[in-house]
């Protein structure tokens, strides 16, 4: 089922409401995934860390990239308990580590460009469908999942896109007959990559969620969790990437990271103030964010295996150095302020 429209969280550079606290509900925890692209590696890597470290999720929350980790990570948790009555946590982990090295290991696996007549006149007649054709990532993505497993599975699932003929952002669950195509559109980049109709309605076109949060932590919040650990692909300033400003392509996916940037950066600051209110009230609201001390780089359109393996090593060290950061405060509070 989709929610119904909601406004973007508030940018937490000025003062405004806040949703209303979630009402009293039993522990649960949520795994968010930001946007990212390929650097969504990192996500991987970061992953694997949470899982090691005991962390179990209830909820799964996903955007962009982060949208095909999460439908991974309830298809594996899904196939875990049909087949032995349990879910073991960092053998799912390493499942999305192969699933990602086995799988996305050049652009050709992800995107292919399209032709430059066929785009010319596909521009000209008012079809332009994008720069690259994703029909392999989406092909692997339905080969990866079975929807039906996923929905009785033991971990819920939200991933978000964005409707650019009303602007607004919507999230799907399982649940919704339309799942599948919320998860290509959320992992559809924009003008690099077609804006996708759901359930074939010509009236509803849909991109990468990434255009309005980059990680979902306040659609997380509403649903009322209340241990949240959420893993971005971008760090807090975009400076020192090589990139080619000639290639149109690069540009754009520039463009894109700086953009994105900001807007994750809000994303998690408003969380943040979120949290901290909540526990000036006596509510616990536990925030956990892994991201990249320095930004990442991968060329969408030049990378091979080992750029990718490159990645989920960064973004496990990530994760096991904020969790010990955070072991250690709790162990030695007087160290903090």
């Amino acid at each position: 089922m989709v929610s119904n429209p909601t406004p973007p969280a508030p940018n937490p550079d000025t003062t405004g409401s806040t949703p209303n606290p979630p009402s009293a509900s039993p522990s649960s925890k949520a795994l968010v995934l930001g946007g990212g692209s390929l650097k969504g590696a990192f996500q991987v890597g970061a992953i694997m860390a949470l899982f090691e470290s005991g962390f179990v999720p209830d909820q799964l929350y996903g955007i962009s990239v982060g949208s095909l980790n999460a439908a991974f990570i309830a298809n594996e948790a899904a196939r875990q308990q049909a087949e032995i009555g349990q879910v073991d946590w960092s053998k799912v982990g390493k499942g999305l580590i192969e699933f990602w090295i086995r799988n996305i290991t050049r652009p050709a696996d992800v995107a292919v460009i399209r032709s430059r007549f066929r785009m010319g006149y596909n521009t000209l007649m008012s079809r332009f469908d994008g720069l690259l054709d994703n029909s392999p990532i989406q092909n692997l993505i339905r080969r990866s999942l079975d929807i039906e497993a996923i929905k009785t599975g033991p971990v819920s699932i939200k991933v978000g896109a964005v409707d650019i003929i009303e602007g607004d952002m919507r999230y799907a669950d399982a649940n919704d007959p339309h799942f599948l195509d919320y998860v290509f559109a959320s992992s559809s980049l924009p003008f690099l990559m077609p804006a996708m109709q759901i359930g074939g309605d010509h009236r509803k076109a849909f991109l990468d969620g990434g255009l309005r949060e980059v990680a979902p932590l306040r659609v997380a919040i509403e649903d009322g969790t209340t241990d949240i650990a959420c893993v971005a692909c971008h760090a807090k300033k975009v400076y020192n990437e090589k990139f080619n400003y000639r290639n149109l392509l690069n540009l754009m996916d520039r463009v894109k990271d700086i953009t994105v940037n900001q807007l994750v950066n809000n994303d998690i600051a408003w969380a943040e103030r979120y949290a901290e209110r909540e526990h000036l009230h006596g509510r616990h609201l536990g925030l956990t964010i892994i991201r990249p001390t320095e930004p990442l780089y991968l060329n969408l359109m030049k990378f091979n295996s080992d750029d990718i393996g490159h990645l989920i090593v960064q973004g496990y060290k990530a994760g096991v150095e904020k969790l010990r950061a955070e072991t250690e405060t709790v162990k030695y509070p007087s160290f903090g302020k």
